[in-house]
């Protein structure tokens, strides 16, 4: 495509790229949290950690180049609404992970893209269409494939990735809102900003001490690990419509099943692998259809 064709401010290749490494970066720091949540860490002090290690890894890397002036947000009750979105969303999914395979449950919070698409136009001014809207429909028929409501093998911490999806879907959702408004690393800043500050108050109550330095080392990891995640999602909105860039965050079901079969020896079984395709399939054909449109 030519630069002519791509608007102003929309690096439409650069925001995929941005999802795309987003997309690796967040499969290793869920498998880091599920090895913490099954050596008895509760979820509450899993995702302080996460969030506290986001907010000091960005001050490390931001503060030198931007100063204080990288706090400054002309949209402070939009920040802090992402910011609890995405303490949710963690919340949620930290939780989950310690019941149901990695893969499962990043297969589960693919369903965020088809949120991001259905919520697109009356929240971004991003139409739709009937094919569009038949691909969700379709998307969403390929979770009740993975979870399979009503059988013996349906698990309930299914329904908290569902709900993980929802936040994050939102989440994405407001940070294309403020992409023209705030800077990314203003907005990768805020993002954590309750969980880090918030779940302070209730760390007492379920603060265990790390056992040794790799459990320590893997606390830090996932505050770097989400942050910079979190900043290519930034950047990758700063590029591109969110119904564009958000489907290529499918590159996190690849990176999970390698990290479930790498660190815990789990594989998708066949219907896990039906409903991903299913799934993926519909959120593709939601960014082809709006790109090409």
């Amino acid at each position: 495509m030519t630069e002519e064709r791509v608007p102003a401010g929309q690096r439409i290749f650069a925001g995929i790229v941005f999802m795309c490494g987003a997309g690796i970066l967040f499969p290793i720091m869920g498998g880091f949290a599920k090895i913490l949540g099954e050596e008895g860490y509760d979820s509450l002090q899993v995702s302080w950690a996460r969030a506290f290690g986001h907010l000091l890894f960005m001050m490390i890397a931001f503060f030198p180049r931007h100063g204080l002036g990288m706090l400054r947000t002309r949209r402070l009750g939009i920040q802090l609404f992402r910011s609890a979105l995405l303490i949710a969303s963690n919340l949620s999914y930290f939780f989950a992970i310690v019941f149901i395979p990695i893969a499962k449950a990043a297969t589960i919070s693919l369903t965020a893209p088809l949120v991001v698409a259905l919520l697109a136009w009356p929240m971004l001014g991003e139409r739709t269409t009937i094919g569009r809207s038949i691909a969700l429909g379709v998307g969403f028929l390929g979770v009740v494939i993975v979870i399979r409501p009503g059988t013996e093998l349906f698990q309930w911490a299914s329904l908290f990735v569902v709900w993980s999806a929802v936040c994050y879907a939102l989440y994405q959702i407001l940070t294309r809102r403020i992409a023209s408004i705030d800077t990314p690393e203003t907005s990768a800043i805020y993002s954590s900003l309750i969980g880090g500050f918030g779940l302070i108050l209730v760390l007492p109550f379920v603060w265990k001490t790390p056992h040794g330095l790799r459990d320590v080392a893997l606390f830090c990891s996932l505050g770097v690990l989400g942050a910079l995640g979190h900043y290519c999602v930034a950047r990758a909105m700063n590029y591109a419509p969110a119904n564009i860039v958000s489907p290529f965050q499918y590159m996190q079901l690849l990176g999970s099943v390698a990290v479930g079969y790498f660190f815990f020896d789990n594989f998708p079984d066949v219907y896990g692998w039906i409903g991903a395709a299913v799934i993926v399939a519909a959120g593709l054909y939601i960014g082809w259809s709006q790109r090409r449109r």
